[in-house]
């Protein structure tokens, strides 16, 4: 959809635009001086719950996340809105009152916006920090023996899709949402502390889809453990019923030539890793020896990690059980 920028703005053209044309990544990155660079992003989305304050505080997480998996801190950002006119105004001071409090939170102003009517409801973010620019994290920066370090659980999606078809329980939408409402501000202060330099968060294109992103553009394979890898405690449960969004079955269509699953993995858990996922965690690329100690220091700040896989040579994305 982008593609008519390539053949307007020519990275030559623009020295300061460290990331942003070619190859893209989570968010752009402009270089002011003294060795900081600004980082912006934007994201907006559609109801994923059913209570209004969680969808904003939910839609304020997910569009600070690609600031923190470039490493930087967030500092301002303007509300992108489109509500419907009939829509209860109770209702829109609740989403609103959701985004402002959970940028709040993330130490965010939210210095204005801008509102349409529309018949869906769709809010976010334009979201802008600061780094450091020798301490920026990118998508292709994974180096082979490079551990694949999660920090969120997955099954969101099929989590969320179960209760738009009235099949999740209260407790399910519960764990779901707190994971949701979470920011990825502990993983991302923990990657810079760590000199990290590899990042994405994962959100719509899956876990697959976005470590295929970073494998791709590193120019490595990559093996997971299945095993290792987090689920929301009722993900399977509604993946064994197929409650997948239909973003799901787009993101295998589209990322499954890059992907090798052993046999022994069932079909619908395979789909897990296809999972949509909003406001996901973030996929860190951790190196061999830094890996205990990080592990470690995540633990002792109650960061949630896991360490799900490893960058080896190739081209593929290999899944063991």
């Amino acid at each position: 959809m982008l593609q008519p920028l390539s053949t307007i703005y020519q990275n030559a053209d623009y020295p300061d635009l460290l990331i942003g044309l070619n190859p893209p990544d989570d968010a752009a990155v402009w270089r002011l001086d003294d060795g900081r660079a600004l980082v912006m992003t934007t994201d907006f989305f559609t109801p994923v719950v059913d209570d209004p304050y969680d969808y904003g505080a939910i839609a304020a997480a997910n569009s600070l996340s690609d600031v923190y998996a470039m490493g930087a801190t967030p500092f301002m950002a303007l509300t992108i809105a489109a509500l419907p006119p009939d829509l209860d105004p109770s209702i829109s001071q609740e989403i609103i009152r959701g985004l402002a409090e959970k940028a709040a939170e993330a130490g965010t102003v939210i210095a204005g916006g801008h509102t349409i009517q529309d018949k869906e409801p769709k809010i976010g973010l334009v979201a802008v920090g600061f780094a450091a620019e020798n301490q920026l994290l990118r998508k292709d920066a994974l180096q082979i023996g490079d551990q694949l370090v999660l920090t969120k659980p997955l099954g969101f999606g099929v989590t969320t899709t179960a209760l738009k078809q009235d099949k999740a329980s209260p407790e399910d939408v519960a764990e779901v949402v707190g994971w949701m409402k979470g920011l990825n501000r502990g993983a991302a202060q923990l990657a810079v502390q760590f000199k990290l330099r590899a990042a994405t968060d994962i959100t719509g294109f899956s876990f697959l889809g976005h470590a295929w992103e970073m494998a791709s553009a590193a120019g490595v394979g990559l093996q997971v453990c299945f095993g290792d890898v987090p689920f929301i405690s009722c993900a399977k449960k509604h993946a064994q019923a197929w409650s997948f969004p239909g973003g799901a079955f787009d993101n295998k269509r589209y990322y499954e030539t890059h992907v090798r699953f052993d046999p022994a993995i069932p079909e619908e858990q395979q789909m897990l890793l296809f999972d949509p996922q909003t406001s996901g965690g973030l996929l860190l690329g951790v190196p061999q020896a830094k890996v205990s100690e990080f592990l470690s220091a995540a633990k002792g700040i109650g960061q949630p990690a896991w360490l799900v896989g490893e960058v080896v040579p190739g081209d593929q994305i290999r899944v063991n059980p």
